[in-house]
């Protein structure tokens, strides 16, 4: 009897060391998973590492790698390739809108995920498709003209200009003052061709019925009034800047602004970053692009700029750490200083607080949240607008051409990605 209780008990012993895995090989499992993340954003890279290091630390089993496109990249060029080759990223980004029906074959279902709850409802409409949401909200963004406070005050300008006559108003006491009023980056043709052309869109009476008109073709951007305000603003910029434009990068824009040598800049929140490391004690404000003299229309342009998604092509394994770490950023107390401290970013979920984020946010999210519409943008456009109207902008400013042959070249260009 006892020598059959030792047989049993050799045998449950060995049955257990065999279904068992050591730690080693458990930690050697753990360890094959390596997720690969696209991010767009050029400001963040530094601050997006650190996060990065501080998931791994919480996440031993996972190893990130990143890489960082943006500026004067185009952010999806070489993507596709890299997916229709099944060696795209397992997290990148998409602006939505049209750009969803383009790449929702390789776009993950998120719907269950437990930050769409959170998520400003608005923010999901241009990444769902017949009730499936394919992305998570990056952030809002705010843009309109950033301007130095000090540089203002010592021309005597006391408050923002409201109205395009009085932004010129505006430029001639900076150069009575010999202050150069604008830096101007239009060596980025995302600059010229999305955000700018999103100011005329956005002050059309209706804007939605405007873009639907243009596909219809029972209107022309020839003979579209808020174009033809835009090149004004477009040639006031042109004609007050220090430098030539299209020499001057965002980089090299950005260090124009922060040195002093420009009072204003045409760009949002997201250069926060980058302002407070080229000068840390810089004050700052930001007010509307202005086109015309209808004070009432002239209002910050919010919208999502972006989408993190998660590539449906993986395996499952990493699908549910893709997931995992997107739901740290939103949920974790790590996930949300890095989001709201380090990347400045405008969360685009109701529950994160945001009152302790720098001013230029506080201001962009105190105005979303009492009119929370996103603007109009560029992603509800034909796909490679955008880099058509930078181009046409570019031959505009090199003066190719007039200011007539500027409309007429937007109208050909829609025509041709329409």
């Amino acid at each position: 009897m006892k020598k059959i209780v030792v047989i049993i008990l050799l045998l449950l012993s060995v049955t257990a060391c065999q279904s068992e895995p050591s730690k080693d090989d458990t930690k050697e499992t753990e360890q094959t998973i390596t997720l690969t993340i696209r991010n767009p954003k050029v400001e963040i890279a530094p601050a997006f590492e650190k996060m990065i290091k501080a998931y791994e630390k919480q996440h031993p089993h996972v190893q990130i790698e990143v890489s960082t496109v943006g500026g004067a990249l185009d952010n999806y060029s070489d993507l596709k390739a890299q997916l229709a080759a099944n060696e795209g990223p397992d997290i990148f980004t998409n602006p939505g809108y049209e750009a969803t029906d383009l790449w929702e074959p390789y776009l993950e279902d998120l719907s269950d995920q437990t930050w769409v709850q959170h998520a400003y409802p608005e923010t999901l409409e241009p990444i769902t498709r017949d009730n499936h949401i394919y992305g998570m909200p990056m952030n809002l963004e705010g843009y309109g003209i950033i301007y130095n406070k000090n540089l203002f005050h010592q021309a005597g300008i006391k408050a923002p200009p409201t109205t395009f006559s009085a932004l010129q108003t505006v430029v001639e006491k900076l150069e009575k003052k010999e202050i150069t009023p604008f830096a101007t980056g239009y060596y980025e043709k995302w600059k010229l061709g999305d955000h700018l052309m999103n100011i005329a869109i956005a002050q059309q009476e209706k804007p939605d019925q405007f873009i639907q008109q243009l596909k219809d073709g029972t209107i022309s951007i020839e003979k579209n009034e808020q174009m033809d305000q835009l090149i004004d603003l477009l040639d006031l910029t042109i004609e007050h800047n220090g430098a030539d434009p299209l020499s001057t990068d965002y980089m090299t824009e950005l260090q124009q602004f922060t040195s002093g040598e420009a009072a204003m800049i045409l760009q949002g929140n997201w250069v926060q970053p980058m302002i407070d490391k080229l000068h840390p004690q810089m004050e700052i404000g930001i007010f509307p692009i202005v086109i015309n003299e209808k004070a009432t229309n002239n209002a910050l342009h919010i919208h999502v700029p972006s989408y993190w998604v998660v590539n449906k092509q993986i395996p499952s394994k990493k699908k549910k750490e893709a997931k995992r770490l997107l739901n740290w950023m939103v949920h974790s107390e790590q996930g949300q200083y890095f989001m709201t401290k380090a990347f400045h970013f405008i969360p685009a979920f109701d529950h994160i607080d945001v009152s302790e984020s720098n001013p230029m946010a506080q201001t962009i999210t105190q105005v979303y949240q009492e009119n929370p519409m996103i603007a109009p943008n560029w992603s509800n456009l034909p796909a490679g607008l955008r880099e058509s109207f930078g181009t046409d902008t570019q031959q505009y400013i090199k003066h190719n051409w007039s200011h007539h042959q500027l409309l007429k070249a937007y109208q050909q260009s829609w025509e041709q990605a329409y």
